[in-house]
């Protein structure tokens, strides 16, 4: 068989890929980018959050078999594990990867589990950035569930967007709006996190996420009262990328 040819610069693979898809919805993009050539091998990376199970549905009923990346820092609410388990029985999803930290890594660098309180990016690039550049080994892609009115910082999200190491990231609902995805949640009888009744509107860690406020915007509640606003996976100096360890 003919070997297949490499991949053009992510750069260059995002830009064409946004031209050609500028006009689709949501559910027309994921199924492009499981399929396009220019996306290669590709992985769905899940918090099993707020909102979360809005794509995972989506992926679902698209291809089920896609492999799905769910990065537990050991820091989740037991809520969250317990509702991961429950969407992917739920949704059958065939490919879950539930993703650790180093063990070794953890007790060199974190023996008390109080890393996040002396150094949060040094906590988040432990446990969430260095465990998800080794479940991406293989893959050339990743699909994430980010959107533009999740905050400032993701106001110009596009659909596909360059990796720092050469992949492409894929953000099916850039452009949804919050009542798109209270909608999607509602039309198809999905399960909510349970936290979200009681005020948690974007859930990561249990020392780092706190409630949030009416007026608030959905992040606010995460690593409160600090000019920290990212864990490190998508944004390094005001730029979109994914750190390296």
């Amino acid at each position: 068989m003919p070997l297949e040819a490499p991949l053009a610069p992510a750069v260059e693979r995002a830009a064409e890929l946004n031209a050609r898809y500028a006009h689709h919805g949501a559910t027309a993009v994921l199924r492009h980018a499981l399929t396009d050539p220019q996306v290669g091998r590709i992985a769905l990376v899940s918090s099993f959050g707020a909102e979360s199970v809005v794509l995972l549905h989506m992926l679902s009923v698209v291809d089920r078999t896609v492999p799905v990346i769910f990065l537990d820092t050991e820091m989740l609410f037991p809520a969250t594990i317990d509702y991961q388990r429950d969407v992917a029985e739920r949704l059958d999803l065939t490919d879950v990867r539930r993703i650790r930290p180093d063990r070794a890594a953890v007790l060199n660098r974190d023996t008390e589990s109080l890393l996040h309180v002396a150094d949060p990016d040094a906590c988040c690039a432990l446990r969430k950035s260095e465990p998800l550049e080794r479940a991406l080994g293989g893959f050339d892609s990743w699909i994430t569930g980010r959107k533009r009115f999740q905050g400032a910082t993701r106001a110009t999200l596009e659909f596909f967007e360059a990796d720092s190491d050469g992949r492409i990231k894929v953000n099916p609902l850039a452009h949804w709006a919050r009542e798109d995805v209270q909608d999607y949640l509602l039309n198809n009888r999905l399960p909510r996190h349970p936290l979200v009744k009681e005020g948690y509107r974007s859930i990561g860690c249990w020392p780092c996420t706190s409630r949030v406020e009416a007026g608030e915007d959905d992040r606010a509640g995460r690593w409160r009262d600090s000019a920290k606003t990212e864990c490190g996976i998508h944004f390094k100096d005001g730029r979109i990328v994914r750190e390296n360890a």
